[in-house]
């Protein structure tokens, strides 16, 4: 076991029971436990959504990804980033001024069915689950290669501590977490950057020409099919990736946590920012790692390649900036299940079980109790399915992630806003399409079946593309237009009313 790292370990889960403690003071109610009372300004905002959105995927998968596979891996940066565009231009705006905890709200605005609420909290959980599971695979790889903890225990630790944050503390204690492993995140990165940066000499020309010769790729490292081969399938996971976000319950639930669409606005901006600067910082991390660690000894320690950063922490600065980093991997992980868990437990207490089981009677107290046990459930399930996915790169599991969210949310969210035929037929067809589709190409893939043993199951998949966004996605708004065609219902006259909320706030 590693002491150093293991103290810093401590040291960082100390600190963020500490801001649950003195969160949990101020959630005294459903508003302060779902949206932490509305409070946070532009900046704090900003920083927790980045903190929410770099995630195990982004600070390990992507490196890993780079590291083994050159420019295919830089393809989830490169989507994780623009994807912000859509939703600053797109979303934010209308979501919060529409809104009120979580997603369904937004719909249920112009759609006042316990229906649509019902496929809205199924979409969301299941989404925040398949996002967990990523997690949870980063957290038992990390926890094994530092401490040498089974993956399975590891997996454990992250599950209770991410129950406790939410149990206690609810969005108040989730944000403060999210920012504080942002500025970590931000710094760790930076200096590993840095020195990589410093290897070569502050030269990016020279960092570049040494790559085509440092891994079994030799030049083709620098150029892309090397892990996508086939066009279709990276057109596929960048449509998922660039359409995602738009769609993810855990990053569309922190514009209801400040006070105005203006604020919301802002940040989005701050985030992109953040955002971009960080995924910037993964070419050093990923070409680092195939340099200095190499191909053998990233795959050894995790065949996913998810302990790539962690590894050339150790290769750069000893020890400490090892378990620096580690640490900093750790604390990314505990901060966006938490999030997820929140999202997926605010979804089955304020709309399942608020809306539809109490038929809106619920009081506060009833639905924070709700939220705290469907807590539990979540982290539950998600540290159950986390088993069966020990083998999987954790950014491509997050790809999966986004391409469900982009299916089944995204042509809901938008058609609301902008058609003015939609109704509540095409709402439910459409998330329910979206939903099943990408659910059903996911299970016949090579994410799941691999001859080779690579994926979950051993056999033969029934199709070739490891990413369904370029079908589901589609599938989804086609679902959408169909039902609200099929449907004799209409909602227009409720139109006019939601668009100007929409933009207005009025």
């Amino acid at each position: 076991m590693n002491t150093t790292a293991f103290i810093l370990f401590i040291a960082i889960v100390g600190l963020t029971l500490i801001i649950t403690f003195y969160a949990s003071k101020k959630t005294n109610n459903a508003s302060e436990f779902y949206t932490a009372g509305g409070g946070l300004t532009g900046w704090q905002n900003g920083m927790a959504i980045a903190g929410d959105y770099m995630s195990a995927a982004s600070f390990l998968g992507i490196a890993g990804t780079i590291a083994l596979a050159g420019f295919d891996g830089f393809f989830y940066s490169i989507g994780f980033l623009v994807a912000y565009l859509v939703v600053l231009y797109l979303v934010a705006e209308p979501l919060r001024n529409l809104g009120k905890y979580t997603m369904a709200d937004m719909i249920a605005a112009r759609f006042d069915q316990k229906k649509i609420r019902g496929v809205a909290a199924l979409n969301t959980i299941t989404i925040s689950t398949f996002y967990m599971i990523a997690q949870l695979v980063g957290a038992g790889a990390l926890i094994k290669l530092l401490l040498g903890l089974d993956a399975y225990t590891s997996v454990l630790i992250v599950g209770v501590l991410m129950t406790v944050y939410v149990v206690f503390g609810g969005m108040t204690a989730t944000s403060w977490v999210q920012i504080t492993k942002a500025i970590l995140l931000m710094a760790g990165t930076f200096i590993i950057s840095m020195i990589v940066f410093a290897k070569f000499h502050f030269s990016v020309t020279e960092m570049f020409e040494y790559m085509k010769t440092a891994t079994p790729l030799k030049e083709a490292f620098l150029n892309p099919g090397n892990k996508y081969k086939v066009p279709l399938d990276t057109l596929s996971l960048n449509l998922a990736l660039v359409l995602g976000t738009a769609g993810l319950p855990h990053i569309l639930i922190r514009f209801f946590t400040v006070k105005d669409a203006p604020t919301a606005r802002s940040s989005v901006v701050y985030a992109t920012w953040i955002i971009g600067i960080f995924y910037v910082m993964t070419v050093f991390l990923g070409f680092g790692a195939a340099a200095f660690v190499g191909t053998d000894s990233i795959v050894a320690a995790d065949k996913g390649g998810n302990m790539a950063a962690p590894l050339l922490a150790k290769a750069l600065g000893g020890d400490f900036l090892f378990a620096f980093v580690s640490a900093v991997a750790f604390a990314t992980i505990l901060a966006v299940v938490t999030g997820l868990v929140l999202s997926a437990a605010s979804a089955f207490a304020h709309d399942f079980y608020s809306h539809i089981i109490r038929k809106g009677q619920a009081t506060e107290k009833e639905q924070m109790t709700a939220a705290r046990w469907a807590s539990v459930g979540v982290s539950v399930l998600s540290i159950l399915l986390s088993m069966f996915a020990m083998k999987l790169n954790v950014a491509f599991l997050v790809s999966l992630a986004f391409a469900v969210a982009a299916s089944a949310n995204l042509p809901v969210l938008l058609f609301t806003i902008f058609w003015r035929r939609f109704n509540t037929g095409g709402a439910i067809s459409g998330m329910l399409t979206g939903l099943i589709s990408a659910l059903l190409l996911v299970a016949i893939s090579p994410s799941v079946w691999d001859p080779a043993g690579k994926a979950i199951f051993v056999g033969e998949p029934l199709i070739s593309l490891t990413n369904p966004g370029i079908i589901s996605i589609p599938l989804g708004f086609l679902g959408a237009i169909v039902g609200t065609l099929l449907s004799g219902k209409s909602s227009q006259a409720k139109f006019d009313e939601v668009l100007v909320k929409a933009n207005t706030g009025m």
